[in-house]
C-alpha cells in the first residue's frame, strides 16, 4: 500500500495541474466533445457564455459555507474544541482514522458542514502533531465527502421526496425511508465509514517520506489589542451588547425556523454558521478580525465555479451528457442496470459536479430507461436508480478537484497534493458501492 501510494502521489504531484488549469483544460475538452456531438461549435460557444454566470447564487452559497465555517472555527470556543479533538489521538495512525471518521459523519449530516469541519480538524491535528503527513490528513478529511449523497442532506433523495418535484408525474413522491434509510443505502454508508478511515491509515507514508508542515505556518495572525482609551466608534466595535442583540435576533429566527418544520439546506446552514460566529466571537471587532483572516480562502471558489457552470451548460445543451448516459443504458441488463447507472453518473459528475444539476441532466433518460426495460419484462425500481445516480455523483468527487476547493483553501494546499491519496479512496469506494448495488440493492 505504501509503495502504491508513493507512486500515485508522485504521479499526481508531477502531472496534475492546479485546479484552475484543470478546469480550463476540462472546458476545452467539453467544448471539443460537445462540438462533435452537436455538430455546431458556435452553439456550444453560446452555451459556454450563457451558462458562465448561471450558478452565481450557488457560488455565493458555497463561498459563504467556507467563509462562515472558517470564521466560526476561529472563535475561542471552537478553537478549544478543535484542539481537544486534535490532542485525543495517541498516534499518527489514530489521528488519520479520527480525521476521516469525523469528516465522514459530518458530511453525512451536511456536506457543507463536513467539508469545513473536516479540513479544520485536519489542520489542527497538523499543528499538534509532528509525525503525521499533512497531505494525507487533508485527503482523509476530504474522503468523508464520499458519504454526503447517502446522508440526510443528499440533494437527489431530498428532491424526489418533495411534493411537486419535476419528475413527480413519472416516479411519484419517494420518501426518504425508501432512499436514505433503505437497507442498501445504510449498508454502503456503514461500509464506507469503516473502510475509508482504515484505508487512509494504511496509506500513511513511512517516516522518512512524510510531508510535515511547520506548525508556525498554521498559527493565526495576531491583531492589535483592544485600546485602553477608545473613541465612540471603537466602543461600538468592541461592544458585547451590540453583538448580543444582533446574535439573539438571528438565533430567534433559527429556532423559529426549525419549530415551523424547516429542514437543513445551504441557506440555513450558512445562517447558523454566520450567527454562531457572531455570538462566539463576543464583539464585532473580533468577528471582523476573523473574517479578514479567512477571506483569502474564498478566491479559488469565486474564480472556478463559473467555469463549471459553463461546462455544465455545454454538457447539457450540446447533448453530450445525454449521449454519455445513453451509451451506458444501451449495454445495460436487469442484472447490471444499477451498477451501470452508478458508473455513468460517476462519469457525468466529472463534468457536472453538482448533485442537483446532474439529476436534471440524467433523470429524464434514466427514468425512461427503467420504464422501457420494465415493459420488456425487467423488474427495475426507480428509487434504486435514483440512489445509484446519487452515489455516482459522490463517487468521482475523489478525483474531481471542484469540491476539494474549500478543504484545499483552508489547508493552503493544491489538488495535486492530495489526489494521489484520493484515487485509492475512489477505487475502494467504487468496488464497495458497485458490489452493494449488484448483490443487495
Amino acid at each position: 500500500m505504501k509503495f502504491l501510494t508513493r507512486l500515485s502521489t508522485r504521479l499526481m504531484e508531477r502531472y496534475l495541474p492546479d485546479a484552475y488549469i484543470f478546469v480550463i483544460l476540462l472546458s476545452i475538452l467539453v467544448f471539443i466533445l460537445g462540438s462533435i456531438t452537436n455538430k455546431a461549435p458556435l452553439n456550444v460557444v453560446d452555451s459556454f457564455g450563457s451558462g458562465f454566470w448561471s450558478l452565481m447564487s450557488f457560488t455565493v452559497q458555497m463561498t459563504m459555507v467556507l467563509l462562515c465555517g472558517s470564521v466560526m472555527a476561529k472563535s475561542p470556543f471552537f478553537k478549544n474544541l478543535l484542539i481537544s479533538l486534535a490532542k485525543a489521538p495517541k498516534s499518527a495512525g489514530s489521528a488519520i482514522i479520527m480525521v476521516a471518521a469525523v469528516s465522514s459523519v459530518a458530511c453525512w449530516i451536511n456536506w457543507g458542514f463536513g467539508l469545513v469541519l473536516g479540513a479544520l480538524i485536519a489542520r489542527e491535528v497538523a499543528r499538534q502533531r509532528s509525525d503525521t503527513d499533512y497531505r494525507l490528513l487533508i485527503a482523509s478529511a476530504y474522503s468523508g465527502f464520499l458519504l454526503w449523497h447517502g446522508g440526510i442532506a443528499g440533494s437527489i433523495p431530498l428532491s424526489i421526496a418533495t411534493p411537486a418535484h419535476p419528475y413527480e408525474a413519472q416516479i411519484g413522491v419517494i420518501q426518504i425511508s425508501e432512499t436514505l434509510f433503505a437497507t442498501g443505502n445504510l449498508v454502503i454508508c456503514i461500509a464506507l465509514l469503516i473502510t475509508i478511515p482504515a484505508l487512509c491509515y494504511f496509506m500513511h507514508p513511512s517516516k522518512d517520506e512524510r510531508v510535515i508542515i511547520d506548525p508556525a505556518l498554521l498559527v493565526e495572525p495576531e491583531h492589535e489589542p483592544k485600546p485602553e482609551k477608545m473613541t465612540p466608534a471603537e466602543r461600538l466595535e468592541h461592544s458585547k451588547v451590540l453583538n448580543i442583540i444582533i446574535g439573539v435576533l438571528g438565533w430567534v429566527y433559527i429556532i423559529s425556523y426549525f419549530i415551523k418544520g424547516g429542514t437543513l439546506n445551504l441557506n440555513i446552514i450558512n445562517f447558523i454558521f454566520f450567527f454562531a460566529a457572531i455570538v462566539l466571537h463576543g464583539t464585532p471587532r473580533n468577528f471582523l478580525n476573523a473574517v479578514e483572516d479567512s477571506i483569502r480562502a474564498v478566491g479559488p471558489i469565486l474564480i472556478q465555479f463559473p467555469f463549471y457552470a459553463a461546462i455544465m451548460a455545454m454538457m447539457t445543451q450540446s447533448g453530450l451528457a445525454t449521449a454519455i448516459t445513453n451509451a451506458f443504458v444501451d449495454i445495460a441488463s436487469e442484472n447490471n442496470f444499477y451498477v451501470l447507472s452508478f458508473l455513468s453518473a460517476g462519469l457525468v459528475n466529472f463534468f457536472v459536479p453538482s448533485g442537483g444539476g446532474q439529476w436534471a441532466v440524467q433523470a429524464p433518460v434514466m427514468i425512461e430507461a427503467v420504464n422501457q426495460m420494465n415493459a420488456m419484462g425487467a423488474n427495475l425500481d426507480q428509487t434504486k436508480m435514483a440512489m445509484a445516480i446519487a452515489w455516482g455523483d459522490s463517487w468521482t468527487n475523489m478525483i474531481q478537484p471542484f469540491w476539494a476547493l474549500p478543504a484545499l483553501a483552508i489547508a493552503g494546499l493544491k489538488a495535486r497534493d492530495i489526489m494521489g491519496f484520493c484515487v485509492f479512496n475512489l477505487i475502494l469506494s467504487g468496488l464497495i458501492i458497485s458490489a452493494v448495488f449488484y448483490f443487495i440493492y
